[in-house]
């Protein structure tokens, strides 16, 4: 599966952004889905959990939705099967991050299409934590 067309300077600066909402953080610390946003935390972002099992994640209060979130996004990082993000990618476009980010193995293009022509940058198939190690 390719990933996006973004070059490093530009993931780089997506990187600047500090909000992070984690759509389908997991309370498991063997998976990526919690592992992953763990480490972006450790790197002092803004880790906002979205499940709608859980009530705290990480010490941070979950939320079920991105709809419910109190405070401005500026990256939603979606840990949802491909076939599940244009749900995600309908309620980003409510909530106007700047950037959706689909993490590796993660590709949906009609959904992308549908965040890019709301003014969304999409970031997809390609790990948060993989591509900050790489770059910084």
């Amino acid at each position: 599966m390719e990933h996006d067309s973004h070059t490093d300077d530009e993931i780089r600066k997506i990187y600047s952004l500090k909000n992070i909402a984690v759509v389908g953080m997991s309370k498991n610390p063997d998976k990526a889905a919690h592992y992953v946003p763990k480490y972006l935390y450790e790197q002092g972002y803004n880790i906002i959990p979205v499940n709608p099992t859980a009530t705290e994640i990480l010490g941070k209060k979950c939320y079920s939705s991105l709809l419910d979130i109190p405070v401005k996004i500026d990256i939603v990082d979606i840990f949802r099967p491909s076939d599940q993000v244009l749900q995600v990618i309908e309620e980003s476009i409510k909530i106007k991050p700047k950037v959706v980010w689909l993490q590796e193995g993660i590709h949906n293009p009609e959904a992308e299409r549908i965040a890019q022509k709301s003014g969304i940058d999409v970031v997809y198939n390609r790990c948060m934590l993989a591509e900050h190690q790489r770059l910084f």
